[in-house]
């Protein structure tokens, strides 16, 4: 677990919070979180995650088990719905991955292919995601991130108008059959598995909970429908929406480095796997932290 250390021992290792050039995002660097972390360096980093959106640790070895009592210092972990690419004995982790083993894919391995906030078709969406870096391609493999803060204030008002108070539906299943016709990583799911993904109602603008900042809450690949708007408005509005949200001054992309864990905040935030060569390999471990219903 990560215990409290004193004033004294924390003041001899500062680390340093530098903001990217970019509409998002900061680094972290001269903080080893396979030790013990003081109380008041946890609070600067929650700052800057919710000043910054993505907060980025560099060199980072750390275990499973300490990735998952880190992010456990942020809230309820949640647990994917695809048990099947859970990594053994850490049912907290879910592994992202193209490695194929003996015929069997080792992770998720088109996991990102949409735009998407994490979680966003369950009752209570995901707070944040941690994503660490285990072993990365040559090539490739990066990941984007959008500001749905910005996406928000910058849409023109005559859409702002339209979706203001709209609620949208969000549903795991929207696009599932599409990708398993792209990739052998999907499997069929269980009535088990779809009865934990039922659909789910969001606002289309939510407040954060903890900076009241107001942001798009819709994505390509969950978002299926504006609630009591006909079907050809409703698609036609939610395109909309989609293009905007991801224009070039919205996006940080990131480009990984050995060992980089990756702290985003899915309020905030839609994020888009770039891809991978297929004769690349890369495999990632994340966790993620259970948020509030969306108000």
């Amino acid at each position: 677990m990560f215990a409290a250390i004193s004033k004294s021992e924390a003041a001899i290792r500062p680390f340093e919070i530098r903001p990217f050039d970019a509409p998002l995002g900061a680094e972290i660097s001269g903080l080893d979180l396979s030790r013990p972390l003081h109380d008041a360096d946890f609070k600067r980093i929650h700052r800057a995650h919710l000043d910054h959106h993505v907060v980025v640790f560099r060199k980072q070895r750390i275990t499973p088990q300490q990735q998952i009592d880190f992010s456990r210092r942020f809230g309820l972990l949640q647990i994917h719905v695809l048990h099947q690419f859970q990594l053994p004995q850490y049912p907290e982790i879910l592994v992202v991955s193209n490695i194929v083993e003996n015929g069997k894919p080792l992770g998720l391995g088109d996991a990102g292919h949409f735009w998407h906030s994490d979680l966003s078709y369950k009752e209570r969406p995901s707070m944040g995601s941690l994503l660490h870096a285990q072993e990365l391609p040559d090539e490739g493999g990066d990941t984007l991130f959008a500001n749905m803060h910005l996406a928000w204030e910058t849409l023109p008002q005559a859409l702002k108008n339209i979706v203001q108070g709209k609620q949208a539906e969000h549903s795991y299943l929207a696009k599932y059959a599409e990708l398993q016709k792209l990739s052998p990583w999907r499997p069929d799911l269980t009535q088990a598995q779809i009865d934990q993904v039922k659909p789910v109602s969001q606002p289309i603008v939510r407040a954060h909970p903890e900076t009241g900042r107001k942001a798009l809450f819709v994505s390509e690949h969950f978002t299926t429908r504006i609630v009591g708007m006909p079907e050809d408005e409703s698609r036609a509005v939610l395109t909309q929406l989609f293009v905007h949200s991801v224009r070039a001054e919205h996006i940080y992309r990131h480009r990984w480095q050995p060992h980089d864990l990756v702290f985003w905040d899915n309020r905030s935030l839609m994020h888009l796997a770039a891809g991978t060569p297929a004769d690349q390999r890369r495999k990632m471990y994340r966790t993620t932290i259970e948020g509030d219903a969306p108000i």
